[in-house]
C-alpha cells in the first residue's frame, strides 16, 4: 500500500486494485486469492513498515482503469487492464507483522496458516521444504536473513533465497535442489547470476539437498556463521554488529552493546 488515497479508497468503498500484469508476473501460481493483507510502506507514517489488516476476497473482476477511476484524465494507463478485489470488512491483526529492515515489498503468496502464525514478513514467505528447514534453523539460532530479497544487476534481476546483511559485507544463501539445479542450463545460469551478484559485493554460499537434510548442524548453519564473523558479525542497525555462535542452543548470539538483554 504505497498510497493513502488507496487506503481511503479500501476503507470506504471496499476495494483495492492490481494491474493483470502484475499478476501473471509475480502471482500466477497462487491466482486467486481468497484473503489479501496489505502491507503499509513508509507514507504511513507510526504504521510503516507493518501489516495490520486483512480481509476475505468477495468478489474479483477484470476491468480497465478508466472504469476505476472515471474522473482521472485520460493517460497511458486509462485502457490497462486492472483486477478490482471487493473484500468484505477489514480486520485488524492482535499485532503488527513487521518488516525488521523496513525492506521493499511486492507480493508474498503465503497461506492462513502462515499469516496467523507469523511475526515478522519473512515469516510468510511459502517456499520449498529445503528453504523452510533453513529458516526454521536460522530463527533457531537468531540469524536475521531476509527472503526472496530483489536485488537488481545490469544483466538482469535476481530473487536471493537468503540474504544476510553483515557488518562488512553481504551475504547470499542458495538451497540447490539436486533436479532443479543439476541441468546443464541451470549450472550455466546459476553462474551467470553469480558472477552479477559477486560484482555487486555479494558472497554466495550454496547448500545441497544432502546437506541440508543431514547436515545442517555440522556444517551448514556453522560455516554460515563462520562468513558471517568473517564479515564481522549482523547489522541489525544497533551500535555494534552481533556475532553468531552456533554451539550454544539456548543462547545463539553474542549479544551487542546496548542490545536490550545485554548486561
Amino acid at each position: 500500500m504505497r498510497d493513502p488515497r488507496d487506503w481511503d479508497i479500501l476503507l470506504k468503498k471496499g476495494w483495492y486494485r492490481i494491474p493483470v500484469s502484475s499478476v501473471n508476473k509475480w502471482l500466477k501460481n497462487r491466482w486467486p486469492p481468497r484473503w489479501i493483507a496489505f502491507y503499509h510502506t513508509r507514507v504511513f507514517g507510526p504504521d510503516k513498515y507493518t501489516i495490520q489488516y486483512f480481509a476475505k476476497v468477495r468478489r474479483i473482476r477484470e476491468t480497465t482503469r478508466g472504469k476505476l477511476f472515471p474522473r482521472e484524465p485520460e493517460n497511458q494507463k486509462t485502457s490497462l487492464p486492472y483486477y478490482k478485489i471487493s473484500v468484505e470488512e477489514l480486520q485488524k491483526l492482535p499485532r503488527p507483522i513487521v518488516s525488521r529492515r523496513r525492506r521493499r515489498i511486492i507480493f508474498i503468496p503465503t497461506t492462513f496458516e502462515k499469516f496467523n502464525l507469523a511475526e515478522e514478513i519473512n515469516d510468510l514467505y511459502d517456499g520449498s521444504l529445503l528453504e523452510e528447514l533453513i529458516w526454521r534453523e536460522f530463527k533457531k539460532h537468531s540469524i536475521p536473513a531476509e527472503r526472496e530479497e530483489l536485488i537488481r544487476t545490469r544483466s538482469g534481476n535476481y530473487f536471493l533465497d537468503f540474504a544476510i546483511y553483515c557488518h562488512t559485507g553481504k551475504i547470499d544463501v542458495e538451497t540447490d535442489g539436486d533436479v532443479w539445479h543439476s541441468t546443464r542450463k541451470r549450472i550455466e545460469s546459476d553462474n551467470i547470476r553469480d558472477n552479477d551478484l559477486a560484482t555487486l559485493g555479494w558472497r554466495i554460499l550454496r547448500f545441497n539437498t544432502k546437506q541440508i537434510r543431514d547436515q545442517m548442524s555440522e556444517y551448514c548453519i556453522p560455516k554460515i556463521a563462520e562468513n558471517i564473523n568473517e564479515f564481522g558479525g549482523v547489522e541489525e542497525g544497533k551500535f555494534l554488529p552481533r556475532r553468531i555462535l552456533p554451539g550454544l542452543d539456548s543462547i545463539s548470539s553474542q549479544s551487542s552493546l546496548f542490545d536490550d538483554d545485554a548486561e
